[in-house]
């Protein structure tokens, strides 16, 4: 009993959004977002909400009346209710007199990550469990006595530092907008320009961009091999982990006292951190598949995978996206998905390369797993996501399955191994760059013809207007096909169309 309290009182420690902003202003970063008056029992749904999607903002809140007629919890959709299950974390449940929206249902997708305020019992009780009331000054500022949820003092809400900090910083704004809501997020303050460089240097590795270039260029001039296991082993990661997510259903730190660097996907859910899940995997995996098949001293090999797993789980932290705790089980979840599927990727990839009847399989597999993904929740990117991750492992598998029948691409045999490191030259640097300047630009040819081409397709058989793309994708019977077919092809292409264009112009 006595351990059970202790580990679930460091639980709650590490996913108290306090311990994140401390982070953040070891760091140098500094929110902008003035003091609030808010109660600790906690503030509205409906300004919480808002503020979730401004990244912290303060904006005008309901009176402690007006708050008590609502029964709506923060990120609930209708008919919900919400349930702790942990301090600063709410968890989505269904209400015995509603049920849970599902699919086109975009209001209540757009809580995903809202929120909530860690509050002291006995202020709760002392006041009924109301809400205070909060007055909005001056442009959507909030005046009165500051308190705990708030996490930044006067100073930092007049110029965005702290007593005693440096006086230069460079006041900026998140790099992309919120995918869900659009959002812009709100502005900080960076007063050390190296460590927001680095760690949105590692947070980048973990994004789309990083993808579309890393696993094409060690499959164009590395190891296809190795590429496409590669590519397999992240598929099933972020696929567990995107499940996982929607499963448990915990919003991101609460914003203040959390400053949010980034808010583009602020609009998801936290637990775990799928960040943290491919910077564990992508590099542990790599390492694991090419220790013993290429010749480097095992410490560099190690050294690098583990370096590059913690600049990955530090940014998420410093971004304000997740807590430790989500950041911990990231890794720990990845591990343990390493351990039971590595040893079985023999036997997957030989079925992909041999079996006959692979091809139906792996398009009826990948397409089944994420229609079921979709059921797990309400729309939000992370539907997307997921079926974007899973048309690229489709596609890889299929292409495979191709060039096995076809011999393009032939796996190296048992005596040429292992490989060594050919010396850098200028010319092999050349032309490594070119093959993968000309191969991403047919991949982003590939998948701006297959976006023109599907999303009308798909809304016209399913009879939904595409005018608005963005509402369209909402539905699930347009957003499924349209990413599986899109990413799909991208990922047949990075296998078999690439490869096969460099064999004929002699650049492979």
């Amino acid at each position: 009993m006595e351990t059970s309290s202790r580990l679930a009182k460091l639980f709650r420690h590490l996913q108290d959004p306090h311990l994140v902003s401390r982070f953040q202003q070891m760091c140098g970063v500094r929110g902008t977002f003035t003091r609030t008056a808010t109660n600790a029992g906690g503030i509205s749904a409906e300004a919480d909400r808002t503020r979730s999607h401004h990244n912290g903002g303060c904006h005008h809140g309901a009176t402690g009346e007006n708050q008590s007629d609502s029964s709506a919890a923060v990120g609930a959709g209708d008919g919900e209710t919400t349930r702790p299950t942990a301090v600063g974390v709410r968890k989505r449940t269904t209400d015995a007199h509603g049920a849970k929206p599902r699919g086109e249902d975009g209001g209540s997708a757009a809580q995903n990550g809202a929120v909530t305020a860690e509050g002291d019992t006995s202020d709760v009780r002392a006041n009924g469990g109301g809400l205070a009331a909060t007055k909005a000054t001056g442009s959507g500022g909030c005046s009165g006595a500051g308190s705990p949820l708030s996490g930044v003092t006067e100073s930092e809400g007049k110029g965005g530092e702290a007593p005693g900090s440096p006086t230069a910083s460079s006041t900026l704004k998140p790099l992309r907008r919120n995918s869900l809501t659009g959002d812009a997020g709100q502005e900080f303050h960076i007063e050390n320009r190296f460590l927001y460089c680095l760690f949105t240097f590692g947070t980048e590795l973990g994004n789309e961009f990083f993808y579309i270039t890393f696993f094409p260029f060690v499959i164009w001039n590395l190891d296809a091999f190795v590429g496409r296991r590669l590519i397999m082993v992240w598929v099933w990661v972020m696929y567990l982990g995107q499940c996982t997510k929607d499963v448990i259903g915990w919003s991101r730190p609460a914003s203040p006292p959390v400053v949010k660097v980034e808010v583009f996907y602020n609009s998801e859910y936290s637990m775990p951190s799928t960040h943290a899940m491919s910077g564990t995997a992508i590099p542990f995996a790599l390492f694991l598949m090419t220790y013993g098949r290429w010749e480097y001293p095992l410490l560099l090999g190690f050294g690098l995978a583990l370096c590059w797993c913690l600049l990955v789980c530090v940014s998420r932290i410093y971004m304000g996206m997740h807590s430790v705790l989500d950041v911990i089980a990231g890794v720990l979840y990845s591990g343990l998905i390493l351990l039971f599927f590595l040893p079985a990727l023999d036997l997957i990839d030989g079925f992909n390369l041999t079996c006959r009847y692979a091809p139906i399989i792996i398009i009826c597999l990948h397409l089944g797993l994420g229609l079921f993904s979709f059921t797990l929740d309400t729309w939000s990117t992370s539907r997307g996501d997921t079926a974007q991750i899973l048309g690229t492992g489709a596609g890889i598998a299929l292409a495979s399955h191709v060039n096995h029948y076809l011999g393009l691409l032939p796996d190296p045999t048992a005596g040429q191994l292992p490989f060594t490191m050919p010396p850098l030259s200028v010319g092999l640097v050349g032309m490594a760059l070119l093959r993968l300047v000309l191969g991403v630009l047919v991949l982003v040819a590939t998948r701006a013809l297959m976006k023109a081409v599907t999303i009308p397709l798909v809304c016209r058989v399913f009879g939904v207007p595409s005018g608005d793309v963005r509402k369209a994708r909402q539905h699930m019977e347009v957003e499924l096909p349209y990413r599986y077919i899109v990413y799909g092809a991208v990922g047949f292409n990075v296998l078999f169309l690439v490869p096969l264009l460099f064999r004929q112009t002699q650049l492979s």
